[in-house]
């Protein structure tokens, strides 16, 4: 069950590949590596622990009131997130402004809140909001990674605002920063959606690539059996 689970939430319904959800952080946060991966592990973190908490009262919870509810219990634990950023990582609390106290009403949030978590066991739940977070938090990473790349020629920018200042010399750079490169198609909106487009394509074409393998794999058996 648990590795169903795991399967399922990474790959199968992926939040921003397949099930295309939580549009505005994967679109306006995936500029480079560092913000798109800061913000999905801290949803992955309230996705994990909203899950659990909503498992665990289901119970309790008339149906009337299940939506107020769930935004209530999703809405204190990013409080707990938007303060820890705040203390913690004030640069990048800055960088992701809005973003953080949006994930309260982030589609996929609610959506596992009440799709799963309001259906299924605490650890189960837990589970299935952690790795649908991490899903969304490779995405963020691989297109955050496309975006900054071709945008500005580096790896890793911005890793100072969450390690200091000393982690500055992390950042790589594939194109010499003498060189002053920057292609602004890529930073800009246009480029996130055109990403994230080609990202789609390339897990479809793995998809049916992967079906037809597996019906050739059948196939002898099948006429084994004739």
């Amino acid at each position: 069950m648990s590795k169903e689970i795991i399967k399922n939430s990474i790959w199968k319904q992926n939040a921003g590949l397949v099930q295309v959800l939580g549009m505005c952080p994967v679109l306006v946060v995936s500029s480079n590596i560092v913000n798109g991966v800061s913000l999905g592990l801290a949803t992955s973190l309230v996705m994990l622990v909203s899950g659990a908490a909503i498992a665990a009262i289901r119970q309790f919870v008339p149906n009337e009131l299940r939506s107020p509810i769930f935004i209530l219990i999703i809405a204190a634990l990013v409080t707990v997130v938007d303060l820890m950023f705040n203390a913690y990582a004030h640069g990048l609390y800055v960088v992701l402004g809005i973003f953080i106290p949006l994930i309260t009403t982030n589609c996929i949030v609610l959506a596992r809140a009440e799709a799963f978590a309001s259906r299924n066991s605490v650890w189960d739940s837990a589970l299935d909001g952690f790795f649908m977070g991490i899903g969304l938090t490779m995405v963020l990473a691989v297109l955050g990674g496309m975006r900054e790349l071709v945008g500005k020629g580096t790896l890793l920018s911005g890793i100072d605002l969450v390690f200091g200042p000393a982690a500055k010399a992390w950042t790589i750079y594939i194109i010499p920063a003498d060189m002053h490169y920057q292609f602004l198609l890529a930073i800009l909106p246009p480029g996130a959606f055109i990403g994230l487009g080609l990202l789609i394509a390339g897990k479809t074409a793995m998809d049916k690539k992967a079906e037809a393998k597996a019906q050739r794999a059948r196939l002898p058996v099948a006429v084994a059996t004739h």
